[in-house]
């Protein structure tokens, strides 16, 4: 028999679950392990953000930033980059492909200031996920508002990654210096 909980005790054990992966976890699968629907699930998240629960969406599920950075001591830059929507591919996997995470994409607008939107890409795979969730939604990246130009927060182990992301990232063109 499947255990019911209580609001608080679903709650409790989605934080408990969110703690100990390293990925994210889609809504779905949280709500199977739950017992409930995924709006349910989308509900709760909410509200333990409310509760200054440092949890994430991305592209690929929910993620609990804390539980990231204590087991990653990494090291963290923003870098400024240029190119064409199309490019967007190319420039992630230059970065994941040096053993760096992308965390967000910002774009300074005119209306609206600063906009951040979280990317959590750390390999091949999640690059392919997060381009074609970009097709199959239709949706317009951040720098198509601010004709290409963007920044990133790069995620590593080691300075040396992160100097190699960015020396891929100026070879190629991307780099704004």
């Amino acid at each position: 028999m499947e255990k019911k909980y209580s609001a608080e005790e679903r709650r409790d054990y989605l934080v408990s679950i969110l703690k100990e992966e390293t990925k994210p976890i889609k809504g779905g699968e949280l709500a199977k392990l739950c017992s409930v629907s995924r709006q349910i699930i989308v509900g709760d998240i909410t509200l333990l953000k409310a509760r200054n629960h440092p949890i994430i969406a991305t592209p690929n599920g929910y993620l609990y930033l804390q539980n990231e950075e204590s087991k990653m001591k990494s090291k963290s830059i923003i870098i400024a980059s240029e190119h064409l929507p199309e490019d967007t591919e190319k420039e992630l996997q230059l970065i994941v492909d040096c053993g760096v995470t992308v965390k967000d994409v910002r774009v300074e607008h005119p209306l609206y200031g600063d906009l951040t939107a979280s990317i959590m890409v750390s390999n091949r795979s999640d690059v392919r996920q997060f381009i074609m969730k970009l097709k199959t939604t239709n949706a317009a990246l951040l720098s198509q508002l601010t004709n290409g130009i963007h920044l990133h927060t790069l995620e590593a182990q080691t300075d040396e990654q992160l100097q190699h992301a960015i020396d891929s990232l100026r070879d190629a063109g991307f780099l704004i210096e």
